[in-house]
């Protein structure tokens, strides 16, 4: 696997990163993902929300992160995907790399979110040096209750 392999999407790319997407939540629990036509607006939109790398085999979407802790600017990874076929051979670590060569916005580190019952997933994110911020993710998803 050679990282040339990795490239930024293009509007064209939006079908098959939705597919990589659905493969990803149907793997987690089969919730339904973001249409094409909204991911066209997150990633190409007047105000771009997010950036994604795809590979055959592959993808990640990612998007600035500043840490007040560290005063620096990071790389949050909100999905990352590797087909089944295909793990074990180093892709996603090579995605991983490639989020900190395409980002712009001078970032020092990654940080991503993993589900406490994704043992593979925490396995995987060990063994490649990430370590536990200490606290669980949380969402609110009603602006009107706040």
């Amino acid at each position: 696997m050679t990282g040339t392999e990795i490239r930024p999407i293009t509007p064209a790319d939006l079908p098959a990163l939705r597919q990589m997407l659905q493969a990803l939540a149907d793997h987690d629990g089969g919730a339904t993902v973001a249409s094409v036509a909204a991911l066209q607006d997150a990633a190409f939109g007047p105000r771009p929300l997010i950036q994604a790398l795809i590979h055959p085999r592959g993808m990640v979407i990612y998007f600035p992160e500043f840490s007040t802790h560290r005063g620096l600017p990071g790389v949050y990874v909100q999905d990352l995907y590797v087909a089944p076929e295909a793990r074990g051979q180093g892709l996603a670590r090579a995605l991983l790399r490639a989020t900190l060569t395409h980002q712009d916005w001078g970032a020092q580190f990654i940080s991503l979110t993993v589900a406490h019952d994704n043992a593979m997933a925490r396995r995987f994110y060990a063994g490649a040096g990430f370590a536990s911020r200490g606290y669980e993710a949380l969402i609110h998803t009603d602006p009107e209750t706040l």
